[in-house]
């Protein structure tokens, strides 16, 4: 790989992890694309640590409404910030089962098949329309009923599984965790702002594992010569700076109730990964 196609895959990543149509699914699409033959490890590295600039970027965007987050915890205020926190930390408990106990597992699925994206794309596309549909449209057309209520402890967990099963490439993270926040009928606002800011945890976790894979002398051979640090520096960046951009975009797509646009757009791609 070379900083060219790692740029472009920043770029890739900065956009598509905001928006609802699957950040993992778009990079495997895009590597085939460009041509690039990674090995199925090295290709989920490379991608978790374009999610970790794209995370990054979501604390720079959130900086107003993640600080307090921070000062509550850590200081054991116990008010409404903390368990805010706590709630997020609930959330994050499937995800990191998975990541744990299923993560050579999970890499065989980034090796380019992209009949797993485009039947995940697809399954996206249902979720987006089904909770368009069934909860998003009432509450457009009737903007003086109540907007959604605020996240509960079981709303959490359940968002958080659905965070969990969206780690399959294609199956996109923000559209799934906030179509399912929108299904048990919270707010939209506060679903959008919650999903990324319960995805900083478990990525910068994973990310300063496999840093040391990518950056330290003693990591795998076959790694440093498919991948190598500049193109890592190069993708990084762009996700960082793409992702701060889409961040705010996406933010008001979610409070405006427009997820259903990106279901025809998913479902389109699906189908031009399971043709192709």
């Amino acid at each position: 790989m070379d900083w060219i196609d790692a740029l472009i895959l920043g770029i890739v990543q900065g956009l598509a992890e905001y928006l609802p149509i699957s950040s993992s699914g778009h990079l495997e699409i895009m590597k085939q694309i460009l041509g690039l033959d990674l090995d199925p490890e090295a290709s989920l590295t490379f991608s978790m640590m374009l999610h970790v600039a794209t995370v990054l970027s979501t604390i720079v965007i959130l900086w107003r409404e993640f600080w307090p987050l921070v000062v509550s915890f850590f200081g054991f205020k116990r008010d409404d910030n903390f368990y805010y926190v706590c709630k997020i930390l609930l959330s994050c408990i499937p995800v990191g089962i998975v990541g744990v106990c299923f993560k050579k597992q999970l890499s065989a699925l980034f090796d380019g098949n992209l009949t797993v994206v485009g039947i995940c794309l697809l399954v996206t596309a249902v979720l987006l329309c089904f909770a368009y549909f069934t909860r998003t449209r009432e509450t457009l057309n009737n903007p003086s009923a109540p907007q959604g209520r605020d996240i509960s402890w079981s709303d959490a967990f359940i968002i958080g599984l659905s965070q969990a099963v969206a780690v399959l490439p294609g199956l996109s993270r923000s559209g799934t965790t906030i179509a399912t926040g929108i299904l048990l009928g919270d707010n939209r606002a506060k679903v959008a702002s919650f999903s990324f800011l319960m995805v900083i945890i478990p990525i910068l976790g994973e990310g300063l594992l496999d840093l040391k894979d990518l950056l330290f002398p003693d990591a795998d051979a076959a790694m440093q010569a498919s991948i190598g640090v500049l193109p890592v520096i190069v993708g990084f960046l762009a996700a960082f700076i793409v992702g701060c951009l889409a961040c705010k975009w996406m933010l008001n797509i979610v409070k405006k109730g427009k997820l259903v646009w990106f279901a025809v757009y998913c479902a389109a791609a699906g189908a031009l990964c399971l043709i192709w």
